[in-house]
C-alpha cells in the first residue's frame, strides 16, 4: 500500500492482552475460538439455507446472505491472528500485515454497516409501499444495492488504511490493542501532518456510520407508523415480526458499536478497553446467526426442513 516506506519501523507489538494473567489466556483463547467456530457455522448454514430453499430467493434473505459474507470476511481478518497472539510469546506484527488487517476490518466493518442500511431500506418498501416492491426492489435494483454497499466499504477501508500509513511511525512500537487499531497507531505516529490525518479519518468513519445509523433510524421511524395505523393485531404483529431480526441485530451492532466507540474519556484500564473491543469483535457476529434464525420464522422452518431432513434421510 502506498506509504509504507515512510514509516521507521518494520513491525509492531500487538500488547493488549499482554497485561492479563497468563492462566487466563487459554480460557480466553477457548471461549473465543468455540465462539468464532459457532458464528462460522451458523453464518454458513443460513447462507447455504437461502441456496438451496428457493422460497427464500428474495431480496430480503440476498441481502442477508451478503451480510454473512461481509460479516466471516470480518472475522476471518481479525479472529485468527487474535487466537494465535493468545498463545503467542511472540505478539509482533509486520507493517504490511498491519496495514492489510486494518484495510480488511474496516473494509467489512462498513459494508456491514452499509448492508444493515439496505436491509433497513427492504423493510420499509415491503411495509409502507408494499404495491411498489417488487419494482423498486427488482434482481437488478438489489444486485446494485448489494454491490454498491461492497464499493462503500472498499473505499472507505482505503482511504482509512492510506491515510493512516502515509504518517511516519517513531517512538514506541506497541500498539495497545489486539489488532491494527486506528487510535492506537494514531498514538505512535510522529509529524505535522497527524492533526489533519486524525481529523480526516473521524471526519470519514463518523460521517459514513451517522448517515447510515440516521436512514436506517428514518427507516423503522416510518415503518412504526405504517404499522401502528394498521387495524388488526395479527396483522400488526406479523408485519412487525417481517423485521424484527433486522431490527435487532441493528440494535446490537450499533448499541456495542457505541460502548466502545463513544465511550467517555477518563480512566480506563488496558483491560476492560481490550474486553470492550473483543466484545465488539467476536460477541456481535457470534449473535447475528442466533437472531437471524431465533426471530425469522420463514428461516428457521427452513433451516430445519434443509438440514433435519437431509439428517433423517441420511440416516436412514
Amino acid at each position: 500500500m502506498p506509504g509504507l516506506n515512510r514509516t521507521s519501523t518494520s513491525e509492531f507489538i500487538l500488547a493488549s492482552f499482554s497485561t492479563f494473567p497468563q492462566q487466563l489466556l487459554p480460557v480466553f483463547f477457548l471461549l473465543f475460538l468455540l465462539m468464532y467456530l459457532f458464528m462460522l457455522l451458523g453464518s454458513l448454514l443460513i447462507m447455504a439455507t437461502v441456496w438451496s430453499e428457493r422460497s427464500l430467493h428474495t431480496p430480503m434473505y440476498l441481502f442477508l446472505c451478503a451480510l454473512s459474507i461481509s460479516e466471516v470476511l470480518y472475522t476471518v481478518a481479525i479472529i485468527p491472528r487474535m487466537l494465535a497472539d493468545l498463545l503467542s510469546a511472540h505478539h509482533s506484527i509486520t507493517l504490511l500485515a498491519c496495514a492489510s488487517q486494518m484495510f480488511s476490518s474496516f473494509t467489512f466493518g462498513f459494508t456491514h454497516s452499509f448492508l444493515l442500511t439496505v436491509m433497513g431500506y427492504n423493510c420499509y418498501v415491503a411495509i409502507c409501499h408494499p404495491l411498489c416492491y417488487h419494482v423498486l426492489m427488482s434482481p437488478h435494483g438489489c444486485a446494485c444495492l448489494v454491490g454498491w454497499s461492497w464499493a462503500g466499504g472498499f473505499m472507505v477501508g482505503m482511504v482509512v488504511t492510506t491515510a493512516i500509513f502515509q504518517l511516519t511511525f517513531c517512538g514506541s512500537h506497541e500498539i495497545q490493542h489486539f489488532l491494527g487499531h486506528v487510535p492506537p497507531l494514531l498514538k505512535l505516529a510522529c509529524g505535522h501532518h497527524v492533526p489533519a490525518v486524525v481529523l480526516g479519518v473521524g471526519l470519514v468513519c463518523i460521517m459514513a456510520l451517522l448517515s447510515c445509523f440516521l436512514l436506517i433510524l428514518l427507516s423503522y421511524a416510518f415503518i412504526v407508523a405504517t404499522i401502528l395505523k394498521i387495524p388488526s393485531a395479527e396483522a400488526r404483529h406479523k408485519a412487525f415480526s417481517t423485521c424484527a431480526s433486522d431490527l435487532t441485530v441493528v440494535i446490537v451492532h450499533y448499541g456495542f458499536a457505541s460502548v466502545i466507540y463513544f465511550k467517555t474519556k477518563g480512566s480506563h484500564s488496558q483491560e476492560g478497553d481490550t474486553l470492550m473491543g473483543t466484545t465488539y469483535t467476536v460477541l456481535t457476529p457470534f449473535l447475528s446467526p442466533i437472531i437471524f434464525s431465533l426471530r425469522n420464522k420463514e428461516l428457521k422452518v427452513a433451516l430445519k426442513k434443509t438440514f433435519l431432513g437431509k439428517l433423517h434421510s441420511s440416516g436412514t
